[in-house]
């Protein structure tokens, strides 16, 4: 079985966010809009502040939008 994350908050979010070289892009009611070009491929990560802490299945789908393994999320925050 894989390693258990710890919940993130959405401070950590938006550092982890800005650290792999995303920039915020808009906000539509609650919900952020970050982008950035990873691989070749725009991709955009949805952060939804009211619903910290980050948790599975929550922080899976960033993760994923993200296309950066959850591993170097955590490695952004020195963990």
């Amino acid at each position: 079985m894989g390693r258990k994350y710890r919940p993130l908050t959405c401070k950590e979010v938006k550092r982890i966010l800005r650290a792999l070289g995303f920039e915020f892009c808009r906000q539509k009611g609650s919900h952020e809009h970050w982008k950035a070009e990873v691989d070749g491929k725009m991709r955009l990560v949805t952060v939804d502040c009211p619903k910290q802490p980050f948790t599975s299945p929550l922080l899976d789908s960033m993760v994923r939008q993200s296309g950066y393994p959850i591993k170097r999320w955590y490695q952004q925050l020195g963990e």
